[in-house]
């Protein structure tokens, strides 16, 4: 079920996925732009808000609390339960006529700065105040100036459905009650650990993936009684063969600049249409991908699955086995993109990102060292570039807002690998950019290729030390991630040097980087190794 145009297709899917090479996860960042003062420099804090309707527990909402007024506890029980109440004005940038006192104030957002509205909550008794977005997000509320914000109760954003909710309550004359707390978020969530299993299993799994789908029955007895058959395999072979596109030097730095420009018409374009021509484009790329991993395992098992045939418009001959295998693929990845924002869609993305990164990696093929470290060190500066110098010049950093969809709604790239935070109070995702699997996955697959070719053993090859360096790399990203309190990284500051720093390093030790460097280009050498 392949065509010419499936190595462009998914060359153009290694090309969005990557903008996305940044891993992370969707915490809210401190805006350290912020103007501060000694009583305007709280920390940021997720806040649970609990509320009660005539006594009955309602919807729990999230809020964020503002840079200045005091914490709230970490824990339901050292807070207090109190009754809620709209002020009047509701704006709250005047003395309210509604009785505050020992009541959690309700605030709109707008009409004055967020200290002023506090002031007068505070005058007027209140407890607590809540101050009611004009949009779905949370926005982070600081002082206005360096002036001394004098601040004694409490002031949490929320959203606007969320206000709205509580507003509906209170209209219609029913008592409403709020609890304010703000539980910590863990330091470590061992969730991570399952990304870096299916960010390392999805390089070995490619790199081994032409091992892995060797027919069982290839043996020359099998050929000779059954030539039809392996006449077939090998066609199949060859036309693979044409499919594979081997990048070079120029190749590799045309490729980063149009990432580059790609990230940044994203950054300036990004709606939820674009978004939606990504998700169509992704799941293509996903079903292509997906079809070819289970007609390539389920043929190594079963030829005879394939030999049945049926004439189909467009595609000619075509196995019922392959032509079923994408019907089921098709019927997946529609059903992913119709529930994306169900809380378990993750996995179908997973699934469908993890089958399209295998097939890229069977299509894109770095021929020596040479090229892989022109790649990678573009790749290095690209990824650097992108996630802390971009806020220089944009004001935000340009990767984390695409990977986030920032500016479409909130509506994500497809192109991450994510798993949710099973041990966070406040969940969310854990993620890793495509970018960060195949950049890297690439140069572990030459060194698979190089030391299959040379008869290289585990130990003594490339292989097994660079998936080692790869999945060091990514603990390193992760301890970065969590010491920049969640702020995303660019991953492949610390990817290239654990795995293209491992392979220059091991092949200057074995005398062997020249025979790298020009591999597939100096036959004298390449047929020395081939003996060794």
């Amino acid at each position: 079920m392949s065509s010419p145009a499936l190595p462009v297709l998914l060359l153009l899917l290694f090309l969005v996925a990557a903008t996305a090479a940044a891993a992370g996860d969707d915490a809210k960042r401190d805006d350290q732009r912020a103007p501060k003062s000694q009583s305007c420099n709280n920390p940021f804090q997720l806040v649970k808000v609990e509320n009660w309707i005539d006594g009955v527990e309602g919807r729990i909402y999230n809020g964020v609390t503002a840079r200045f007024g005091t914490l709230l506890p970490q824990k339901p029980e050292n807070s207090v339960r109190t009754p809620a109440i709209f002020s009047n004005p509701v704006d709250c940038c005047s003395n309210s006529t509604s009785k505050l006192s020992g009541s959690v104030a309700l605030c709109m957002r707008g009409g004055c700065d967020f200290t002023v509205k506090a002031e007068f909550a505070q005058s007027g008794g209140a407890t607590g105040m809540l101050v009611i977005n004009d949009a779905e997000d949370l926005f982070e509320m600081v002082c206005s100036n360096s002036s001394e914000a004098n601040i004694s109760i409490p002031v949490v954003m929320i959203t606007k459905s969320a206000g709205e909710g509580l507003n509906k309550s209170l209209i219609s004359g029913r008592k409403v009650e709020i609890l304010l707390y703000a539980p910590p978020r863990p330091l470590v969530d061992f969730s991570v650990a399952f990304l870096w299993l299916m960010s390392v299993g999805t390089i070995v799994c490619a790199s081994l993936w032409s091992d892995l789908t060797t027919p069982e029955k290839s043996d020359e007895r099998y050929n000779e009684l059954c030539p039809k058959e392996s006449s077939n395999a090998a066609t199949a072979r060859d036309d693979f063969d044409k499919e594979i596109v081997n990048i070079d030097s120029k190749g590799a730095i045309i490729f980063v600049i149009a990432a580059s420009i790609f990230l940044v018409l994203l950054f300036f374009f990004m709606s939820s249409w674009f978004v939606w021509v990504l998700i169509v484009l992704f799941c293509i790329g996903g079903i292509e991908g997906m079809h070819n991993c289970i007609v390539s395992l389920t043929v190594r098992k079963c030829q005879d699955c394939s030999q049945k045939t049926v004439s189909v418009p467009l595609f000619g001959e075509t196995s019922i086995f392959s032509l079923v295998v994408l019907l089921f693929c098709v019927a997946f990845a529609i059903f992913w993109a119709a529930t994306r924002q169900e809380s378990y869609s993750w996995v179908g993305q997973d699934i469908l990102g993890i089958c399209l990164m295998i097939t890229v990696l069977q299509l894109a093929r770095l021929p020596n060292i040479k090229v892989a470290t022109v790649l990678l060190c573009c790749a290095f500066v690209y990824d650097i570039f992108w996630v802390f110098i971009s806020p220089v010049i944009f004001h935000e950093s340009v990767m984390i807002a695409v990977a986030r969809g920032d500016k479409a709604g909130g509506e994500a790239i497809p192109m991450l690998l994510r798993f949710p935070r099973l041990f966070d109070p406040w969940g969310g995702y854990d993620m890793i950019g495509f970018g960060d699997i195949l950049f890297p996955g690439l140069l572990v697959s030459f060194a698979h290729r190089f030391d299959k070719d040379n008869r290289r053993g585990l130990s003594n090859g490339y292989f097994l030390w660079l998936v080692i360096g790869y999945g060091i790399g990514l603990v390193f990203t992760y301890l970065g991630l969590y010491l920049m309190n969640g702020n995303g990284q660019p991953a492949l500051l610390y990817l290239v040097p654990c795995t293209l720093g491992v392979t220059v390093i091991l092949g200057c030790i074995r005398g062997e980087l020249k025979s790298l460097w020009n591999y597939g280009t100096d036959a004298s050498l390449s047929a020395e190794h081939s003996e060794v």
